[in-house]
């Protein structure tokens, strides 16, 4: 059986394969965990994180170590404000979750569902932001959160596909060990970028 000129045989991935896409992930998440433990350097870190999984899904190799370090070192000043942001954010949500949750503030079960509703659509939005940011180099942070919102609004199929993905890593997260977190991150940057080319927001917007 001949095969036509210019026409790419298809490559079949095997079980080795996967188990070496999902190692590197998992050392990805670890690795973008340990830089963004100072907080300051979280943006930079998940930046360059996304932008790793952006060229590992676009062409299957992941970034040269150089360029890996050099993203890392630009995005430290940009995106210093974005971990303890986000971090004010999450403890905000959480003792507010929490204090519906006990009663301790009137509003009652209507309003932690609305709580945690809100709560959920903000980390779809967020995982859209980072997203974005790896999707393209040139893209920073404020311009990733304007595209992202703006996706949103247009395409809002995709904000619920982010907002379930952002869900469900979140409900993962609580039931697991907290030393795989870490790993878990990893694959979930890999779910957000996959869906983000499904519904053609974030990177691929």
């Amino acid at each position: 059986m001949s095969v036509d000129a210019g026409v790419q045989p298809t490559v079949r991935r095997d079980w080795r394969d996967l188990a070496r896409d999902a190692a590197d992930l998992a050392l990805l998440g670890i690795l973008a965990t340990l830089a963004a433990l100072p907080v300051l350097t979280a943006g930079a870190a998940f930046g360059t994180a996304s932008a790793a999984v952006h060229d590992w899904a676009t062409d299957g190799n992941w970034p040269p170590v150089r360029r890996t370090v050099e993203r890392f070192r630009r995005g430290l000043l940009p995106g210093a404000v974005v971990g303890p942001l986000v971090l004010a954010g999450v403890v905000a949500l959480v003792a507010d979750l929490v204090a519906l949750a006990r009663g301790a503030v009137p509003g009652g079960p209507p309003l932690l569902v609305v709580t945690a509703t809100v709560a959920a659509a903000l980390v779809g939005y967020l995982g859209l932001v980072v997203v974005g940011v790896g999707g393209s180099d040139g893209r920073g942070w404020r311009a990733a959160a304007r595209a992202a919102a703006t996706d949103c609004t247009a395409r809002p199929a995709g904000w619920a596909a982010t907002t379930g993905v952002g869900a469900l890593v979140v409900l993962i997260g609580l039931l697991i060990t907290p030393a795989a977190v870490p790993i878990l991150l990893g694959y979930a940057l890999a779910a957000l970028h996959a869906v983000s080319r499904r519904f053609g927001v974030g990177e691929a917007r």
